[in-house]
């Protein structure tokens, strides 16, 4: 009986918690939603606010009529981030599928070079990206936003690791016997394996894409090219007056896709994650 209380007890902490934890964290996005409902002088006088205000629609036309068109850094953003997003997670898990399937002399040296490019940040070869691109004309091209993320070493790594202990090489023997193509093994049976692996770097590279501020800052001059995260910063650099309620609201469109990307792949992180528990 006592034993009964304490585990209802226990039940009551972790639920009180989690919930502390969970409005802990949905908070700071709420206030960004209200405060793109309020006015700059609200924002000012009151810098937090739970309540929305009725100043929507005014900062809505605000940040309509600059002179770039969110819609199209909307679109472009989105181009870029699900075009990169792509191409980093199909080939970083090749990358990794060729790291465990296959006993070539260099693996290993190649597995180390990728870890030493992971160290290096990317501020520090920006001069180097530029000066390539500038000479090959290729500035003002949301391709070079794109390709680059071809390469990418953190997914390299993390991939491999998922696969190492996951992969089952009698799988691939046994397809390989009958008579399936490497990149039919690969299409077919490694890549529904690594769902989980792929859901998770999905969120992480969609993210780091949408919100990149400085490498399309240092390529795009052309306004018809802008992103979201370089309109928003440009919302600061008025002149005369800094309209805070339309910064929010440029910031609350900016997330909108964070979230809805998250709420679409969170459902096999939770299944990997289940998947991983009963394996152990």
């Amino acid at each position: 009986m006592l034993k009964n209380k304490e585990n209802r007890i226990m039940k009551v902490v972790i639920y009180v918690v989690c919930i502390f934890l969970a409005a802990l964290s949905i908070l700071p996005f709420w206030i960004m939603i209200v405060n793109a409902t309020r006015s700059t002088t609200e924002i000012q006088q009151h810098a937090i606010s739970l309540i929305p205000s009725s100043y929507m629609m005014n900062n809505i036309k605000i940040l309509l009529g600059k002179s770039f068109n969110p819609a199209v850094g909307f679109m472009n953003s989105i181009i870029i981030s699900v075009g990169a997003t792509g191409l980093a997670l199909y080939f970083s898990s090749l990358t990794a599928y060729a790291q465990v399937a296959y006993n070539w002399r260099l693996r290993n040296v190649f597995f180390s070079f990728i870890m030493v490019v992971m160290m290096i940040p990317a501020q520090v070869t920006m001069i180097g990206f530029y000066q390539m691109v500038y000479k090959i004309h290729m500035t003002n091209r949301l391709s070079m936003l794109i390709l680059p993320a071809i390469a990418s070493p953190t997914m390299v790594f993390f991939m491999r690791q998922y696969l190492q202990p996951t992969l089952s090489m009698e799988i691939v023997q046994s397809a390989r016997i009958d008579g399936a193509k490497e990149f039919m093994i690969f299409n077919r049976i490694v890549l529904p394996i690594m769902k989980p692996a792929i859901a998770t770097q999905a969120i992480f590279s969609f993210v780091a894409s949408w919100n990149n501020l400085f490498t399309p800052l240092v390529l795009l001059t052309d306004q018809k090219k802008y992103t979201m995260p370089i309109m928003v910063s440009l919302l600061k650099g008025d002149i005369y007056k800094t309209e805070y309620g339309s910064i929010y609201m440029g910031l609350t469109l900016t997330v909108l896709p964070l979230f809805i990307v998250y709420f679409l792949l969170s459902k096999y992180i939770i299944a990997g994650v289940a998947l991983g528990g009963v394996k152990g």
